[in-house]
């Protein structure tokens, strides 16, 4: 893989050893709790979080979504992706960073949503690996059907992807094999199965993995 040209290298990344703090990612389909979880696990590191998407693209997406045909919307969250690459570049200098979805949403969504094959999905992304941030660990958030759809009955801010999960045919299938086939081929992964525990549970499992890691 070549290197990211020079007018385009983003600056000096480092890297995990010099960094204060972990740089830790939730990965998983729509309402298995990756925002609360990030938000604890955060609170907890004295850290902070940060959304793939962030602003400015956030409240593009809607738009994006409906009126691009597939490898523009593909431009649009790659551009995303490394907008928060840069962000998560920059605050690791002051300490750890968790980030709710990174490159194995833009990767698996973008493939389940508009039918893609993963591995076109993956070839179009490699060229601009270099230029991304690499976590420390990639916490993958598994549930059932049955949780999941407990989640979102509690859930406030419901959105387009949350409810396209069970109303297309075959959408939350394909994400889970997506996230699987991704958390298969991802050397920072763990996969982080989620019944029947709760957001301070599963912050303590984070917890005491990345303390473990450190020592």
């Amino acid at each position: 893989m070549s290197p990211v040209p020079g007018p385009y290298t983003p600056g000096a990344d480092e890297g995990r050893e010099g960094r204060p703090g972990p740089f830790a990612v939730l990965e998983g389909v729509s309402g298995v709790g990756k925002s609360t979880l990030t938000r604890l696990v955060a609170k907890r590191l004295g850290g902070t979080t940060i959304h793939t998407l962030t602003d400015p693209h956030t409240g593009w997406s809607d738009v994006i979504n409906r009126e691009l045909q597939s490898l523009p919307q593909f431009a649009f969250y790659l551009s995303g992706l490394m907008h928060v690459s840069d962000v998560v570049r920059q605050r690791l200098r002051e300490g750890p960073m968790v980030a709710d979805r990174y490159t194995s949403s833009v990767v698996a969504c973008h493939s389940a949503v508009n039918r893609v094959d993963l591995d076109q999905v993956k070839a179009l992304i490699a060229p601009f690996r270099p230029y991304l941030v690499a976590p420390d660990v990639t916490f993958y958030l598994v549930s059932s059907d049955r949780s999941l759809r407990q989640r979102m009955g509690t859930k406030t801010d419901v959105k387009q992807d949350d409810t396209d999960l069970f109303d297309v045919p075959g959408r939350l299938a394909l994400l889970r094999e997506n996230f699987q086939t991704v958390a298969d081929q991802d050397p920072s992964a763990v996969m982080l199965p989620t019944d029947g525990r709760s957001p301070d549970d599963l912050a303590d499992i984070i917890i005491n993995h990345l303390e473990e890691r450190r020592a």
